[in-house]
């Protein structure tokens, strides 16, 4: 079932991958959240063989980078693996619907499938906001699974801008 936000509906066609596959993003977006980073995870997947090609986590703050999102560099390392920056037909896992840019970069590689976990109704893109694989000058649209694993990739989310907060002394 295709859903108006282009994604399927989870609760009707999971696919154990998509639950394996993001299971694995979710352990790097806790690596981001233990790192103090917003905990976002990401992999490239090469749907013929199962082989995770590439994985990451967030990584702005550390490296000083605002680009440095777990989908630029999942994508970045994939590309370098293979020697071609069009990744065509890869399978992109990332726990939190992309943004603008990195959907931008999606498109540019060429990604097959883009599998994401919890919407970002504030700085998504898929989904919200730009809607970047809606616009008439998107070149290349991935096909869209959102919601796998949505609540435990939130939950995450939650519970580390939360805990920031409270440490800056915001409250909750």
């Amino acid at each position: 079932m295709t859903l108006s936000d282009g994604g399927t509906n989870p609760l009707e066609m999971t696919d154990p991958r998509d639950t394996r596959f993001m299971a694995r993003a979710l352990e790097l977006a806790q690596a981001a959240a233990e790192a103090g980073e917003a905990p976002v995870g990401a992999l490239l997947v090469d749907p013929a063989t199962d082989e995770i090609l590439a994985e990451a986590h967030n990584r702005p703050i550390l490296a000083n980078d605002p680009t440095a999102h777990a989908e630029i560099l999942a994508l970045r390392q994939a590309a370098e693996r293979r020697g071609n920056y069009r990744l065509t037909g890869l399978e992109l896992f990332v726990t939190l619907e992309p943004c603008a840019m990195c959907a931008g970069a999606i498109s540019h590689a060429r990604i097959g499938r883009l599998v994401y976990g919890a919407h970002d109704e504030k700085g998504g893109a898929v989904a919200h906001g730009p809607r970047y694989f809606d616009q008439p000058t998107c070149h290349w649209r991935p096909d869209v699974v959102s919601g796998i694993m949505a609540e435990k990739s939130a939950d995450l989310l939650r519970g580390f801008f939360r805990s920031r907060r409270k440490a800056k002394g915001d409250g909750i």
